[in-house]
């Protein structure tokens, strides 16, 4: 063999074995295109939980839902945050609502259907809040089954529906119970920051209480790492702590910081429609794709 030819073969092997390697530190993963679906529904529900806020939680769930929605599932938004950011984030004025969420957990007249409005990205609907479900945790305590009143409104819709996302507010109370007593899976948006990591061994120890005494069939999809600074050693030592804690669990999609994701939320439009070829609409996309191959979604 010549040297040209063994140093061209050397090269090719080198390739071979030198898979891309993704910003969790493993190997870079292509997830297959989503194919059209034959049917809809049940849906499957995830709750979006994270107790600390400004950690993407809104902006992930918008989002996610939208390239969900893109690829043809039909996808119900539960906006569960009583300021209303999820709502106002799909172009509804929270102060304007006559039915909410809370309605539908407190008045036992009112349909889910009635409440449930549509947007304007196809294969979205939205359940809205608005502050008055901040009361809907004190008077709920006294109720029987109090942690399973979602539970009980979601399974009438959820034939309609092939994925239902839970908005959660930035709490663990009752309310923060009653999604994940709801829900088949746990999706955890951490942004890239060392005070966030903190917050995440008291959020774990909740869902393992929810997995024991209200919903074993419970699983957490997967942690989501968001606002990332691949500039920043801190934002790449948070990752790796992360996959140290987490392991298989963090999702080889990071979403990484950009001003369009403000400039999409100002607009009321998800990332996918408002700026369509931006890496950010790019990297949802990649993680409804993830979300699929890894069994959390049809």
């Amino acid at each position: 063999m010549s040297s040209e030819q063994s140093s061209t073969t050397l090269a090719g092997n080198s390739q071979d074995s030198d898979p891309v390697m993704g910003p969790t530190g493993r190997p870079q993963t292509e997830f297959p295109e989503l194919r059209a679906l034959d049917s809809h529904g049940p849906a499957r529900i995830i709750a979006m939980v994270n107790q600390k806020g400004g950690v993407g939680k809104t902006t992930s769930t918008i989002n996610l839902g939208a390239a969900l929605a893109e690829a043809g599932r039909k996808v119900l938004l539960v906006d569960f945050d009583p300021q209303g950011a999820l709502s106002a984030g799909l172009g509804t004025n929270p102060h304007e609502l006559d039915l909410t969420v809370y309605n539908v957990l407190m008045d036992r007249k009112v349909q889910i259907r009635d409440a449930i409005q549509s947007t304007s990205v196809e294969n979205i609907d939205l359940l809205p809040a608005n502050i008055d479900l901040s009361a809907a945790e004190v008077q709920l305590v006294n109720e029987v089954a109090r942690e399973q009143v979602l539970d009980r409104a979601l399974r009438k819709v959820a034939d309609d529906y092939d994925v239902i996302l839970v908005d959660c507010q930035p709490s663990l109370g009752l309310l923060t119970i009653n999604a994940l007593t709801a829900s088949h899976g746990v999706i955890i948006p951490l942004i890239c920051e060392f005070f966030a990591l903190r917050a995440v061994a008291l959020l774990v120890e909740t869902i393992e209480k929810v997995q024991d005494r209200l919903n074993p069939a419970l699983v957490v999809d997967g942690v989501l790492a968001t606002m990332y600074d691949a500039r920043t050693l801190h934002g790449r030592e948070v990752i790796a702590r992360l996959v140290e804690a987490f392991g298989d669990k963090v999702f080889e999609t990071v979403i990484k910081r950009a001003i369009k994701f403000a400039d999409a939320t100002v607009a009321a439009e998800p990332i996918t429609a408002y700026a369509g070829s931006h890496t950010g609409a790019e990297a949802y996309r990649n993680l409804a794709r993830e979300l699929v191959a890894r069994g959390g979604a049809p």
